[in-house]
């Protein structure tokens, strides 16, 4: 009886000490792989529809970059690779920081607003005392590798952060005016900093975002009222008391006659849409843009990255990237309108107007519609800061979402 009882006895005695069950060493990967993808795991809570969109337009945006910048490289003597390189290199960097900004709860990044806002107002300040001037702007630091930081372009995460912030710890189901003063009042330097370096485009961008957030908070009728009747007198004395530079009116004025000055203040329109119209249908095909090549548009890897798909990949292809950039939006307005709390709802509305606002502008100015005003196109165009930024706002989406209890 003791024979046939003691070996029971002693594997219950161990399995109660935690012995491993026969199979487990061997099954252990597939139980691994099933707590990643349990339905309260971090990766199963993720919007992957967007992760796969934004990949998509990240790897448009590395073929773009390679073919507008190889032409001019080859001719130097250069590598052709190299900006296929770093970007690249942006764009992986950019994912971790989406990864990471994900695993992030959204209370934290709540918490955390007010000291990324107090970072970037000084990462402006220090940069328009110390930074590096192109074109015109003092807007970058140099790091080592030929790399660059734009700091206004973080000044947006930071901007979307702190009004969400703002409002939702007043508690209230209709912001007063006291909270609007105050989300005023932290909008207002980081505009001022961007737009003094000068870097209006980017200004424009935080103003569309923060006007849609003050609007989409709840704020009463009027408020908005006496804050339109505000701003429509900011713009009027802008306007006559000279504060925009000449350059900068001539930029805002020449889309309404690009023809005017093909040699001078319309000659980029005039090219942008030449090379957009060249590629008809289908395109010229990568590497075979003969524009492109003769790098007859100014910017083509960064502020006019658009030409160059309409030169190579042909109205489908423009149309490819402006429908993946709507799902894009489109995901964020769906996340905004399924978010558990106030901060939730304007930080993926705020994103969405970003990206919405920041689309149309580039796109627009490369068919004459809009002025010229030096906006990349997100995910697409080359740069660090802008991919690292487009990135970290997906970040946010994916992290508002995962504080939703109910996902599909």
């Amino acid at each position: 009886m003791l024979g046939r009882t003691s070996p029971s006895y002693s594997v219950r005695t161990l399995r109660g000490y935690g012995a491993p069950r026969l199979g487990t060493l061997s099954g252990r990967p597939r139980s691994l792989l099933a707590r990643a993808f349990a339905r309260n795991s971090v990766l199963r809570q993720m919007d992957w529809i967007l992760v796969v969109v934004v990949a998509g337009l990240s790897a448009i945006g590395i073929l773009l970059v390679w073919s507008a910048t190889q032409p001019s490289l080859i001719a130097a003597g250069d590598d052709g690779r190299t900006y296929l390189k770093k970007q690249l290199l942006n764009v992986v960097i950019g994912l971790v920081l989406m990864m990471v900004v994900s695993f992030c709860d959204s209370s934290l990044l709540r918490s955390g607003a007010p000291w990324i806002f107090a970072a970037t107002l000084l990462a402006l300040a220090a940069v328009k005392a110390a930074g590096r001037d192109i074109n015109g702007a003092r807007a970058w630091f140099d790091l080592p590798g030929g790399f660059q930081v734009e700091p206004s372009e973080f000044a947006k995460v930071a901007l979307v952060l702190i009004i969400a912030a703002v409002f939702a710890r007043a508690r209230v189901d209709t912001p007063g005016v006291k909270s609007v003063l105050i989300a005023l009042a932290c909008a207002a330097p980081i505009i001022a900093l961007v737009a003094i370096e000068p870097a209006l485009g980017v200004a424009l961008v935080l103003v569309v975002v923060t006007a849609a957030m003050v609007v989409l908070s709840g704020t009463r009728l009027r408020v908005l009222a006496a804050l339109a009747v505000i701003v429509g007198g900011g713009i009027y004395a802008a306007a006559h008391l000279h504060v925009l530079k000449s350059y900068q009116l001539t930029r805002f004025t020449s889309f309404l006659h690009p023809s005017a000055d093909l040699a001078g203040a319309g000659y980029n329109a005039a090219q942008a849409k030449i090379a957009i119209g060249s590629g008809g249908l289908l395109g010229t095909g990568l590497f075979h843009g003969q524009i492109v090549a003769g790098n007859f548009v100014p910017s083509q890897d960064t502020d006019f990255i658009f030409t160059v798909a309409g030169e190579e990949l042909g109205f489908v292809g423009c149309i490819v990237i402006v429908v993946l950039l709507g799902i894009v939006i489109a995901r964020a307005l769906r996340i905004a309108a399924r978010a558990d709390d106030l901060f939730g709802v304007l930080v993926a509305s705020g994103v969405a107007i970003w990206f919405a606002w920041q689309s149309f502008v580039n796109i627009g100015m490369t068919i004459g519609i809009m002025p010229i005003t030096g906006l990349p196109l997100p995910f697409i165009s080359y740069g660090g800061s802008a991919v690292f930024a487009d990135m970290i706002a997906i970040g946010l989406l994916q992290s508002v979402r995962r504080r939703h209890r109910v996902f599909d």
